[in-house]
C-alpha cells in the first residue's frame, strides 16, 4: 500500500514537532515558550530534513489541479454544446458578410 506524499508530509511534521517539543521540555521556561520553541525549530527542522517530501506532495496537489481543471474545461465546453472545448466559442467567430 502507498502512502500519499501528503499523508507522510503532515506526519513527518507532526513527528518533528513533538520530537522537538520532547527536547524543549526540560527547560526551565513557561509551557506556552517551550511549544512556540518546538514549533520554530520543528519548521526550520523540517525546511531542510523534508523537502523531497514537501516536492512530492506539491507535484501531486499540481497534478490533480491540471486534471480538475482540464476536466472543469471539458464540462463547460459540453454545457455550452461545444463538441471540441479548444474551438472558439460563437463571439469568437467572425460574422458573415
Amino acid at each position: 500500500m502507498r502512502v500519499p506524499p501528503a499523508t507522510k508530509y503532515t506526519l513527518a511534521r507532526i513527528g518533528l514537532f513533538l520530537l522537538a517539543a520532547a527536547l524543549a521540555w526540560p527547560l526551565p521556561v513557561d509551557l506556552l515558550l517551550r511549544l512556540l520553541i518546538a514549533a520554530v525549530v520543528s519548521s526550520v527542522a523540517s525546511w531542510f530534513l523534508l523537502n523531497r517530501w514537501r516536492g512530492e506532495m506539491g507535484a501531486t496537489i499540481e497534478k490533480s489541479m491540471a486534471a480538475r481543471k482540464a476536466e472543469k474545461e471539458k464540462l463547460r465546453a459540453a454545457l455550452a454544446g461545444d463538441d471540441d472545448p479548444n474551438a472558439p466559442s460563437a463571439g469568437d467567430r467572425p460574422a458573415l458578410p
